[in-house]
């Protein structure tokens, strides 16, 4: 089946033959030609950023994950002047990719968001894992950090979210910080230093893998489930409008003109929108729509950017749209969320080092400051 039969036989039925937007086609062409001609498993996952209301306070600790940055792959030189044309065309070369811009990028994936199946039951399960490096208050060197999270937020309101967490350990960043935490007498417990909490230990790591702890709470005023710019309960999310304009203009009564996390720091409106997206994107029971409507809100904000053949914490592939954050220090961060461009699912949000300062300071760019994929995300009706 050639490009052109695949797309025609994706196409939904309840489209007919109206139109598609020249951007879109684009997009789902490139993805069609440079899909490999036999079959291949299909790997489904539900990631997230976002935080439900009790996880927002350890969200906040989080500093470094120590990785390499990933750039967009080469685009596939044309063929010379004077080039057998019938080798150019042959049925047994790979056909070039198409470099699309993030708008085209966006687009796609919202095709893709639209078409997930909704489906709701009593509570709305995610599973993630956070991977966070931080700094010795004595010795200067870096403790990486892992962390499973489990969240089941109830349908209803008047209910319980339920919690399950286990720290999965922490181990020296790099070769050199080894070395020093060995010269330091390898302690099985390291005071580090967390952002906005001074010089001193802020808190204490354990290096072995901890246990499992579940807990329960009610929801925040009785109905409030997770923050998108202000606390939010379930019916507002499963109402949020499916047009990006409407979205937009929804997102936008929450923002103040500051960082998401703090009211000293001062966020452009469109970096502010990003991050609270994102959120919305990977890890909130919104409809398929409203997703899409995300996407397509993302896909309007010209300081986007676009990165393909990036690879998660998890060590899955994807591509990556991103926008670039001033923070305290003088450093600058990228703020990206890394999605599965075939199925509009998303599968982790990372921040990166753009240029060191601060807290920051001493890093490499591309150094990957924090993670959190999702290994789970969905509708369930079994708690712990």
């Amino acid at each position: 089946m050639n490009p052109i039969d695949e797309l025609r036989a994706a196409r939904p039925a309840h489209l007919g033959d109206r139109p598609v937007d020249a951007r879109t086609r684009a997009a789902e062409l490139s993805h069609a030609m440079s899909q490999p001609r036999q079959p291949r498993r299909r790997r489904i996952v539900r990631p997230m950023w976002g935080l439900g209301l009790a996880g927002a306070a350890a969200a906040a600790t989080a500093a470094v994950v120590v990785m390499a940055g990933n750039g967009v792959a080469p685009t596939p030189r044309a063929p010379d002047a004077g080039a057998d044309p019938a080798v150019a065309t042959s049925p047994y070369t790979s056909p070039p990719k198409v470099k699309l811009s993030a708008r085209d990028v966006l687009l796609a994936a919202a095709e893709k968001a639209d078409r997930q199946p909704e489906t709701t039951a009593d509570y709305w399960h995610t599973a993630t894992v956070t991977r966070t490096v931080f700094t010795a208050a004595e010795g200067g060197y870096r403790v990486a950090t892992a962390d499973r999270h489990e969240m089941w937020t109830p349908s209803a309101t008047g209910g319980e979210q339920w919690s399950r967490s286990r720290s999965l350990g922490a181990w020296p960043a790099t070769e050199a910080d080894r070395k020093a935490w060995e010269a330091a007498g390898s302690p099985a417990e390291v005071g580090v230093r967390v952002p906005g909490k001074g010089k001193g230990v802020a808190m204490r790591v354990p290096m072995a893998p901890g246990k499992v702890h579940t807990s329960r709470s009610p929801l925040v005023d009785g109905d409030k489930v997770f923050w998108l710019g202000r606390n939010v309960t379930m019916k507002e999310l499963r109402e949020l409008p499916d047009d990006p304009d409407e979205l937009k203009k929804w997102l936008l009564r929450s923002y103040e003109g500051h960082d998401t996390e703090s009211s000293s720091t001062p966020m452009a409106s469109d970096v502010w929108l990003f991050k609270v997206s994102a959120g919305l994107i990977t890890d909130m029971p919104v409809t398929p729509q409203v997703r899409g409507a995300a996407f397509r809100m993302l896909a309007e904000l010209d300081t986007v950017e676009v990165a393909g053949d990036v690879t998660d914490a998890e060590g899955r592939n994807g591509t990556a749209v991103s926008v670039e954050e001033p923070v305290k220090g003088g450093a600058v961060l990228e703020n990206r969320l890394i999605f599965n461009e075939a199925t509009g699912q998303a599968l982790a949000n990372e921040h990166v080092v753009v240029k060191p300062g601060g807290m920051q300071a001493g890093l490499e760019p591309g150094t990957v400051l924090s993670s959190t994929a999702v290994l789970e995300s969905g509708w369930t009706d079994d708690r712990p």
